[in-house]
């Protein structure tokens, strides 16, 4: 394990760092912002992550919605979601050209909804449906060669806003209307993933219902990000 001894991280930025078995002794932490994936969290002797979930679940319901087993449960968690998301673009419409503006190397607006094109093509209609058709070519996946650029990705498109929110709409109209007729015993099967090199490769052996819950955390979580950082953008231009 490396270690750091008497060392300065002030302003440090660890990004996408496996941190797991972490310990910091003695180390002064203020004004610091964790956002992952967090487990099994001691602050001070105190195992706080309970406490920051059940305070996420009560600002944010739908993600209680989101780890249910009933399918009524997730067709509303999709229906807020859907909600959550055309508010957003409402704001974005209100200040054009904000939907490709980034703020500490994140993602644009735009970007953040190709991901999402993305996520639907792989978890759901491939892991949830068993598709093997192409991916949307706007979509953004993961960085990681072979999957960076393939399966119809195509990385050198520059969509509109309309175009990308069009395509979201689509989505998330044949992801309502699976929803309205799925049962929990089809959503407590193995997921029907086909059985080839394409994203994601480690969800086979899953349930429909874990590529199902993996759509909709993306789609809440991306939308947070998104969220956050146009008021980031908006707070700047009020300066």
């Amino acid at each position: 394990m490396t270690r750091y001894v008497d060392e300065d991280l002030h302003g440090t930025e660890f990004r996408e760092c496996d941190l797991t078995g972490a310990r910091l002794i003695g180390v002064v932490l203020q004004d610091a912002v964790i956002d992952g994936l967090v487990t099994n969290l001691v602050v001070n002797g105190v195992e706080v992550t309970g406490y920051v979930e059940a305070e996420l679940d009560r600002r944010h319901p739908v993600r209680v919605l989101v780890r249910s087993e009933d399918p009524a449960d997730l067709r509303e968690a999709a229906r807020q979601l859907r909600a959550g998301w055309a508010a957003t673009i409402e704001r974005i419409r209100r200040a054009p050209g904000i939907e490709c503006r980034s703020v500490n190397d994140e993602w644009s607006a735009a970007q953040t909804m190709r991901h999402l094109v993305f996520v639907h093509d792989s978890w759901f209609r491939r892991c949830c449906l068993g598709s093997t058709e192409r991916f949307t070519p706007m979509g953004i996946g993961p960085d990681v060669e072979p999957y960076r650029e393939a399966h119809g990705l195509d990385l050198s498109l520059d969509p509109a806003l309309d175009e990308i929110v069009n395509v979201r709409a689509a989505q998330a109209a044949e992801l309502e209307a699976w929803l309205d007729d799925v049962t929990a015993e089809q959503l407590a099967a193995p997921a029907p993933v086909p059985d080839d090199d394409v994203w994601p490769p480690y969800a086979r052996g899953r349930s429909v219902r874990q590529c199902l819950r993996t759509v909709l955390n993306e789609t809440f979580e991306h939308h947070g990000f998104c969220v956050r950082d146009l008021g980031l953008i908006e707070a700047q231009d009020a300066e």
